[in-house]
This record gives C-alpha cells, structure tokens and sequence, in this order.
C-alpha cells in the first residue's frame, strides 16, 4: 500500500469496515471522484465487521420508518444481489423467535406487527410443536418464524467491497490512524500515521471511535461511544445438530440487546450468545481489557450515570453471567433445553460502538450527522451491516451534494 504523504483527493473516509468500504463503493459507483479510505489497522474488517456474528436481519425489531427499518430492508436486498453477482456464499435459511414463557406472547405478537409494517412477508406464527418441527430440540410456548433472515460471512463481504472500490480507481491505505484534523479555506487536512492526506470531503465511518474523530474534526456531536462486550461460546462440533439455524428468545423490551441466542454461522459453526456487559476499553475484546483513557471517558460523563442508574440491575446480571458459565448456560437454556455446559467451547467476543445522548439514553436509530464539508456515522449498531450497501448509497448521496456533483440529489431522502 502506498502511502497518504503529500497527497490530495476529492473524499477521504476514515474507516475500513464495512459501512466505510460500502460508502467508497458506493461513491465510486455513482460519481467521478479521486477517492482516498484510511484504515488504522493492518487489515479491513479489524473491529466490529470482523467479529460480527454473521447474521443477515431481516428487519423485525426496527421502528417502522426509522432508518434502521428503511435501511435494513433495502440493504439486504442488494445483499443478497451483491453476493449471488460476487460468488460469496449466502444463505436465507430463516429463524425462529421464540417466547418461552407465556407473559412474552404479546411482545411475539408486536414484532409480528411490527414486521409486517416493515415490509416482511411469510412470517408464521408456531405453536409449540411447529417449533420442533423447525427446530427439535427448541423449546417455547409459542414461536415466530422469520423466512428473510440470512446468513453471510461479513469480513468476505467486505473484502469484496474493497475489491470493487480499487477496481474504480479508489485507493484503500492500511495502517493509517489519523492522529490530526485541520480545516483549510480549500479543504480538510488529515495527518496521519501514513502521512498526510489533503481532502475536499471528509466521511467519518471510524466506528468505535467515530465520536472521537467527529471532535477532532471539529463537530460537535451530542453522542458519546460506549463500548459493550458481547461473549460467544461455539457449540461443540459434535452437539451442533442441536441447532439447524437461528434460534432467538423475544426481547425483552427493558433492555435494548436482543439477549443470549443460537446462531449457525455459513462455515457450519454454531455460536452460542452473547451477552452485552460494559467494556472497559473500546477495542476490549477480553475481561482484562483496561484502557484508562477510555474508562474515564464513560465513567466521568454524567449521561453515563443516568444510563447505569436504569439499568444497572440488568448489567449486573450481564456481568455474572460473563464470569459463570453456569448462568450462561441457564440462559441458554431458556431456548434448547438440551444445552449443558460440557457442549460449550470459548467463543469468540465482539465490541459494539453504542452511542449515548445527553439524557443517558441508548440511541436506537441510526444517526448521520453533516456539517460542511463533513459526514460523520456516529451510531451504526446492527444491523449496520446488513444495511451496509443501502447506507453507503445514501451517504454517497449526501457527499454528492457537499462535493456540488451532477445528479447528488438523486436516491437521497
């Protein structure tokens, strides 16, 4: 890779993700411009992309006409496109969302309506032995089988992204953490552990740390990231028949994680979580992670306290359940009766950029803030990338119109 010293282009985008490799293809797509993506890792995909779980949303959960709503089901479609015309391995292979008690039944009943309003069609309600026959060894009063949801490998998808993005004429830099940002008359200055980069646009897709590159641009965002940790377990190869797809309790409407669920995985691997407990570090992918700057950037913020005031019961509940197996295992349960803790290995573990407000609330949608010469994605939780393809078009749209370019307008809203 070549780097950024001395150079200059029409749009520079910071992050090497998948919504920041799905923005550059999208602008290289629609427009004639001299493109620039800067990534501080050694490789794409290093962060949340990476350690995604796979799992193609269909769009059940979201506010009908929020942007996650709009986004998700738009950006699974060209997907689904994407990965057919690119030879990547996909599968629709539908899940079930099961209540396990009777008190959740009216919660099955919303995301049904709820999923409905947001375009889905074939959603079937499942008495309990329909349940078995998609699942056997679920258990649950009563199921809804969502047939849209998919699985994909992520860090593939990516990778194609980037492929695409360098086969028009884009230019991807690893290793380049951008350590400085200077607004010129003309222009934006990136200094960076590459070099320095001069740029008409700057897009900020930095993800974990995108507040962080939003102030150092010179915004003012009214989010601040806070790290959760989610913990796997992978199921044992030779219990994995307890799985055939996806299983998912119902949400509990208190806590705004879709809590411990079954996934299989397109390698024929079945994960088993996660849990969401605080981290202590932004890219904290272990308990022992500590950074002091990043703990002391959420604990001195008094939106923080007013988030752990609601729900610190739940997190602490979170944070037993990471540290004993056994009440991980019980959650588990809820779900596959089946399950113990003999058919569970350490899994992998992933960190979510969650934005907060001013209030201490967690920002649900997704929130794309512009200022002149600036788009920063400052909350792109899941199902970020499945939306990936729609989201870059629609930043695409909004650079078009910074950039002053022929047709910007057109598909923004």
């Amino acid at each position: 890779m070549t780097g950024a010293a001395g150079r200059s282009c029409d749009v520079a985008v910071i992050g090497g993700g998948i919504v920041g490799m799905a923005t550059a293809m999208a602008l290289v797509r629609r427009f004639q411009v001299k493109l620039v993506v800067l990534e501080k890792e050694n490789r794409l995909a290093a962060h949340q992309t990476g350690n995604n779980s796979g799992v193609v949303h269909s769009g059940l959960y979201y506010k009908p006409g929020s942007l996650k709503a709009r986004n998700c089901a738009a950006g699974r479609a060209a997907l689904e496109r994407f990965c057919e015309q690119h030879d990547i391995p996909f599968e629709r292979c539908g899940k079930v969302v099961v209540a396990t008690r009777p008190e959740q039944v009216a919660a099955l009943e919303e995301l049904h309506r709820r999923g409905e309003a947001n375009g889905l069609e074939g959603l079937r309600h499942l008495t309990p032995a329909q349940i078995r026959e998609r699942e056997p060894h679920a258990a649950g009063v009563a199921g809804l089988f969502v047939p849209q949801t998919g699985i994909v490998d992520y860090v593939r998808v990516t990778e194609a992204f980037a492929d695409e993005v360098r086969h028009r004429g884009g230019e991807i830099i690893l290793g380049a953490e951008v350590r400085k940002v200077v607004r010129r008359d003309r222009g934006i200055v990136l200094e960076t552990t590459a070099g320095t980069l001069c740029c008409r646009l700057l897009v900020n897709c930095a993800g974990l740390h995108s507040d962080r590159v939003a102030r150092l641009a010179g915004a003012a965002p009214d989010l601040h990231i806070v790290p959760f940790r989610g913990e796997y377990y992978d199921v044992k190869h030779k219990r994995r028949e307890l799985v055939r797809n996806l299983i998912y309790p119902v949400p509990d409407p208190e806590f705004p994680f879709l809590g411990v669920h079954f996934t299989r995985r397109v390698s024929g691997e079945v994960e088993a979580g996660p849990n969401a407990v605080l981290a202590f570090r932004r890219e904290g992918y272990s308990r022992t992670s500590f950074s002091l700057r990043d703990t002391l950037s959420t604990f001195s913020r008094p939106r923080f306290w007013r988030l752990a005031q609601r729900y610190w019961r739940i997190g602490m509940g979170e944070f037993y359940r990471s540290f004993n197996k056994a009440a991980f295992v019980r959650a588990l349960q809820q779900l596959v009766p089946e399950i113990s803790a003999a058919d569970l290995a350490p899994g992998g573990t992933g960190v979510r950029a969650q934005a907060l407000d001013a209030r201490g609330a967690l920002v649900d949608d997704f929130r794309i803030v512009e200022v002149p010469g600036q788009i920063h994605v400052l909350n792109a939780p899941s199902p970020a990338a499945t939306a990936s393809i729609a989201i870059g078009e629609y930043i695409a749209a909004c650079a078009g119109t910074h950039l002053d370019l022929p047709g910007a307008t057109a598909g923004k809203d």
